[in-house]
C-alpha cells in the first residue's frame, strides 16, 4: 500500500467517526445562514502567477516542519506577503492539520482558503462549507470516476470553487471528460513516493484546453521559476513547505509575489 492509499484509508476512518460525532444533518443546518464569498478561482487570474501560500504543519516525507507560530501568524504574514490566497491543509494524521485550523485563518485573513485535504465522501463536503473555506481540493488519483463527478457537483451545488489535481494525462484527461474541470492544479509531487518533479507541470500543460486556469503545486522556490511559468501560461502556484520553513515567511512570501507594498490590514 502507497502513501496516498494508506491516507484515504485513514480519511474514510476518520471521516465515519466523525459522522458519527456531528451528524450531516447538523451540518446542512449550519448552511442554512449565508456566509460571506470570498472567489477562491477568480484570485487566480490576476496579471502575472498568482501565490496561493499554504499553512502545512508537517508533512510525510519532511516530518515536522515549523512549531512555536500560531496560524494568525502564518496567515497574515502571506497576506501581508501579497499571497491571493490561501490553501490549509487540515489532514490530521500525516499532515498535522485540522479544521480549527481553517477556522482560525477564516478569522485571520480576508483571503480566500482552498481547504487542501483527501475529500473522499460528501460529509467533507459539508465541512469544508461550515468550516469557512471558498474552495477545496479533489484529487483525481484518490477517486474512483463516479465518486470524481459527485464530490465536484457537491461541491459547486454549496458555492465552493474546486482545485481538481492531477500528476498525468490519464488523470488530466478523466478530470476534462469526467466534470470538465475549470481550475487544473498540476501537482509536481507524486503522491505514492512523494518525490517532486517540476517538469512535470511543463509536460502536461500542453494538454490543457485554453481557457481553464492552471494551478502548479509543488517544487517552486524562486521568483525566476515563476517567472518562467508565467512565460508559458501557468496562472498561479500553490506553495507550502518553502514558505512554511523560512525564518521570516512574510519575506519569503513577498520575494516570491514581487509584492512591493504593505497590503491595508484590519488587524
Amino acid at each position: 500500500m502507497n502513501v496516498l492509499e494508506r491516507i484515504v484509508d485513514a480519511t474514510r476512518e476518520d471521516v465515519r467517526r466523525r459522522r458519527e460525532q456531528i451528524p450531516l444533518g447538523d451540518l446542512e443546518r449550519q448552511l442554512a445562514t449565508p456566509r460571506q464569498d470570498r472567489p477562491f478561482s477568480e484570485a487566480l487570474t490576476r496579471p502575472g502567477v498568482a501565490v496561493v501560500a499554504e499553512h502545512k504543519r508537517r508533512s510525510p516525507s519532511a516530518g515536522d516542519i515549523r512549531a512555536g507560530v500560531t496560524v494568525t501568524e502564518i496567515v497574515q504574514a502571506y497576506e501581508r506577503g501579497g499571497a491571493v490566497g490561501l490553501s490549509v491543509l487540515t489532514e490530521s494524521h500525516h499532515f498535522g492539520g485540522s479544521l480549527d485550523d481553517l477556522r482560525e485563518a477564516r478569522g485571520a485573513s480576508r483571503l480566500p482558503i482552498l481547504r487542501k485535504d483527501f475529500v473522499v465522501d460528501p460529509y467533507q463536503v459539508y465541512e469544508t462549507a461550515v468550516a469557512g473555506a471558498d474552495a477545496m481540493l479533489l484529487i483525481v488519483a484518490a477517486l474512483a470516476l463516479p465518486d470524481l463527478e459527485r464530490l465536484y457537483v457537491e461541491a459547486r451545488s454549496l458555492d465552493l470553487d474546486v482545485l481538481v489535481e492531477v500528476h498525468d494525462e490519464e488523470e488530466l484527461e478523466r478530470a476534462l471528460e469526467t466534470i470538465d474541470a475549470d481550475v487544473i492544479g498540476i501537482n509536481n509531487r507524486d503522491l505514492t513516493d512523494f518525490s517532486v518533479d517540476v517538469e512535470r507541470t511543463y509536460e502536461l500543460l500542453s494538454d490543457v484546453p485554453a481557457g481553464k486556469t492552471v494551478v502548479s503545486e509543488s517544487g517552486f522556490h524562486s521568483r525566476e521559476q515563476l517567472d518562467e511559468l508565467e512565460r508559458v501560461g501557468v496562472d498561479a502556484v500553490l506553495v507550502g513547505e518553502v514558505l512554511m520553513r523560512a525564518p521570516d515567511p512574510e519575506a519569503a512570501c513577498r520575494a516570491l509575489t514581487g509584492a512591493d507594498f504593505e497590503h491595508d490590514t484590519m488587524y
